[in-house]
């Protein structure tokens, strides 16, 4: 058995869990920034989204709609909707998870989006820079 965070058998999963059916689960945040934020995370051990399946990608629809609900109660301004897939890409748990985030107006970063973090100059690829 692969020691997982995620993976239920293994009752590691930190955060409570909101929903749940035979596919995925909704689990709270438990960061202490992002305290307005959900997962919606596979049941079956698959690193990425791309490796799941028919039944899951219906669970995660379903529950991402739930998440809407659940986050709405908190009276969001928007929301941050985001995987990331590898760890090049911020994968810290090499477990599928869906990040639903609420946003507010009057955090110090409202209006920027995921890719506002990706178009800084500093990120830009070497080979890039050099014309290639």
């Amino acid at each position: 058995m692969i020691h997982c965070n995620f993976c239920l058998e293994n009752n590691a999963l930190r955060g409570k869990i909101l929903a749940q059916d035979d596919f995925c689960y909704i689990v709270e945040s438990i960061d202490p920034i992002l305290q307005h934020a959900v997962m919606i995370i596979t049941k079956r051990h698959v690193e990425t989204p791309f490796e799941m399946n028919e039944q899951e990608w219906a669970s995660i629809k379903k529950y991402l709609l739930e998440s809407e609900k659940i986050l709405s109660g908190v009276n969001p301004d928007g929301f941050i909707i985001g995987w990331n897939v590898k760890e090049t890409a911020g994968q810290r748990v090499s477990h599928a998870h869906l990040h639903v985030v609420a946003r507010f107006n009057d955090e110090p970063l409202a209006g920027k989006g995921i890719c506002y973090f990706f178009k800084q100059e500093e990120n830009r690829r070497q080979s890039q820079k050099n014309g290639e």
